[in-house]
């Protein structure tokens, strides 16, 4: 392709804005990459120089507390681990526009399909070490033996991985919905479904990672588990961002949603905790 002055390259015959985002994802990557080991050595030495207080375990909330913040930090050193599912969501998305060109009727008429697919397959990438590291260290034979309730500290490790993975995929999809020219309205209710949905993906991912936490191809074997039961929170979710796009109230879909939010957080957590357990007697 030859292009006759410097407004035609940047254009890119209309591609512009995909092929230039996609070049500014793998800069920043790369220089990510290069950055954080430096900053992390820093952190390191801060933190042996400081004094650490031993954290309260006598309470639930406690225990909640604390789970957060040790997963949470937990990530953040493993930064790797914590960029994969939202460079996996930006380069999944941005594939379509490059391959099927960038016709705004298109392009805005599959974005909810798209962006909901892309961030339940960046979910199910992360929702395999959800447990893995307390299983590979020993820390989770210490869990089901404490005194705390298993279901507690089962739910702080959900709500830690959707404030690592589903949290920050949701900031991140209205500038990936402005990719797929979709109007304000459309990437309001795209949020708010993502806002509702991420949650109980991970809470029913959770299953499938108590149950193949001690399997050493586990991820394959989740994946087989668990899709079937997004597939009612994918159509609830595309659904609700189309009827708002064709100018009907979502309001039903937003219910169900929250409905199945309300029920995913009763039972999930129970269901995990047994699982847990059944993995660890095996």
């Amino acid at each position: 392709m030859s292009f006759n002055s410097f407004s035609e390259f940047v254009q890119m015959g209309g591609h512009g804005l995909f092929v230039w985002t996609a070049y500014g994802i793998a800069i920043a990557v790369l220089g990510y990459n290069i950055i954080n080991p430096v900053v992390m050595h820093k952190r390191f030495v801060k933190m042996q120089k400081q004094s650490h207080t031993s954290a309260n375990f006598t309470t639930h909330r406690g225990v909640f507390i604390e789970t957060i913040k040790r997963d949470l930090t937990i990530a953040y050193r493993n930064a790797a681990d914590l960029l994969n599912p939202l460079v996996f969501f930006v380069i999944v998305v941005s594939l379509f526009p490059l391959g099927i060109g960038p016709s705004v009727k298109i392009l805005s008429t599959i974005a909810p399909g798209v962006l909901w697919v892309a961030a339940l397959l960046a979910t199910l990438l992360s929702i395999d070490g959800l447990f893995k590291g307390d299983y590979d260290d020993g820390s989770l034979e210490q869990i089901l033996l404490s005194p705390q309730p298993l279901f507690l500290i089962v739910v702080a490790k959900v709500v830690s991985h959707w404030l690592v993975t589903g949290f920050p995929l949701t900031l991140l999809s209205p500038v990936l919905g402005v990719m797929f020219y979709l109007p304000a309205e459309g990437i309001w209710s795209l949020v708010v479904t993502l806002l509702i949905g991420t949650p109980l993906l991970s809470l029913i991912g959770s299953i499938g990672a108590g149950l193949t936490v001690g399997l050493k191809k586990g991820g394959i074997l989740i994946s087989v588990l668990i899709l079937p039961l997004y597939i009612p929170v994918l159509i609830l979710g595309t659904s609700a961002v189309e009827t708002t796009l064709n100018g009907f109230s979502n309001a039903g879909q937003l219910l169900w949603m929250s409905a199945l939010l309300a029920l995913g957080i009763g039972l999930s957590p129970l269901a995990t905790a047994a699982s847990l357990r059944v993995s660890a007697a095996g």
